[in-house]
């Protein structure tokens, strides 16, 4: 049995890596269990999403030393418009309009794809002496004991630590092994992922279109192209996703309109179902949930990545802050600091992100009235407008330190 750590992180994505590289910066000695492959990571088709990073999070990833490693791939958010549509009409006549410079911070975020932010997050740890990536390898066990947790890995060794960290997803193996039960529901929707090049530029502007059977987000990359996510109906998505390329954009099409000119497939195809995911609880004894193993929202607000980030930079700060006060990290006392922190936030956006995706994923003629006399509301009152605007951005609210651009 390796010597304990202070705390072990099932889940090799993305906020596991960050908040081992935030625990780390504090001197605390971490291990990251990943269950894919070092080369599979790596790998420029493992993943074919990009985000939209919030600007509090390019702030987090800036005091974490990666942004720099990847700010010369990331696409600053200058605009972004929402409008209903439907297939072949264009956007409605009225539509919400953000604009970065009401913010006076810069952009209102990035566009980053997967790739690049991913290597740079393995690279960041392999250079911090106290992180250890154990990669390939899964978790069959978990046991708890007053004075630490031990893990029983697929490969018949153990790792022992005083707190467990599940990172590892909306079906955390983590979270059921400590008997966390999660409330999940299904949409009945898929997003189809891919990214497409175009003729004209696109000016840094993301765009929503509300389509009756799911929102199409079109989000801005680096040079003449978009990352683009695509949600429809599992019958529909399926068959959408048997076609060639050629006919997957004749599909495409009159969904994106013509006002980035002529589009083509830039990169392979993926698919990802969509559903709500709640965990019941965010702790357990010596167990913390994170990102998606604590909550898997729908993607129409662009927010699930930036979410699992301010779990990441609230549980960080929390442990740090008892670390320093000489406190057990892992105790119910302090882990229930966290879960006071985050529960509430996180539950009110998956409230908020549900109840979008029901209004706006449907063709009822008296809502879309309604709706669009809503976006244009709100695009007309600059009090409200910014507001709506600073909470995109990440600024709003009991902001973690990290994502204020502050060290712990």
């Amino acid at each position: 049995m390796a010597k304990m750590q202070d705390v072990l992180i099932v889940g090799g994505g993305l906020n596991g890596p960050c908040l081992a590289l935030a625990l780390a910066g504090a001197g605390f000695k971490t291990t990251v269990i990943d269950a894919f492959p070092l080369r599979t990571r790596k790998a420029d088709k493992f993943d074919g999403r990009a985000y939209a990073l919030a600007l509090a999070s390019q702030k987090m990833l800036s005091v974490l030393g990666v942004w720099s490693d990847v700010k010369d791939a990331g696409q600053p958010i200058l605009h972004v418009k929402a409008s209903d549509g439907r297939a072949g009409d264009g956007p409605a006549p009225f539509f919400l309009n953000f604009d970065a410079a009401e913010l006076d911070q810069g952009p209102m975020g990035f566009m980053l794809e997967d790739r690049f932010l991913r290597r740079a997050l393995l690279d960041a740890m392999k250079a911090q002496p106290n992180i250890t990536v154990v990669s390939g390898k899964t978790v069959e066990a978990q046991s708890i004991s007053a004075h630490g947790v031990t893990l029983s890995l697929s490969d018949g060794k153990s790792l022992s630590g005083r707190l467990l960290v599940g990172a590892d997803g909306r079906t955390s193996g983590t979270a059921n092994r400590a008997c966390i039960g999660r409330t999940v529901w299904d949409y009945g929707q898929i997003a189809l992922v891919t990214a497409i090049e175009h003729a004209n530029p696109h000016g840094g502007v993301a765009h929503q279109f509300f389509m009756p059977s799911g929102p199409l987000a079109i989000l801005p990359l680096p040079g003449n192209r978009s990352s683009i996510v695509w949600s429809e109906t599992e019958v529909q998505a399926k068959g959408l996703m048997a076609l060639s390329d050629q006919d997957y954009l004749t599909a495409l099409r009159p969904r994106f309109g013509s006002f980035l000119g002529e589009i083509a497939l830039a990169g392979a195809r993926f698919t990802y179902p969509l559903n709500l995911t709640l965990a019941n609880s965010f702790i357990a004894d010596r167990v913390a949930l994170v990102g998606d193993a604590a909550h898997g929202v729908h993607p129409i607000a662009g927010q699930g990545l930036n979410l699992g980030l301010r779990d990441v930079g609230a549980l960080a700060e929390v442990l740090i802050e008892a670390q320093r006060r000489g406190e057990d990290i892992a105790s119910s006392v302090v882990l229930g600091r966290y879960q006071s922190w985050r529960r509430f936030d996180t539950a009110t956006l998956a409230v908020a992100t549900d109840g979008f995706n029901r209004l706006f994923s449907n063709d009822n003629p008296l809502l879309r009235i309604g709706r669009d006399l809503g976006m244009a509301a709100v695009s007309a009152l600059p009090l409200l407008r910014q507001r709506f605007m600073r909470e995109a951005a990440g600024l709003s609210g009991d902001v973690p330190k990290l994502m204020q651009g502050r060290p712990i």
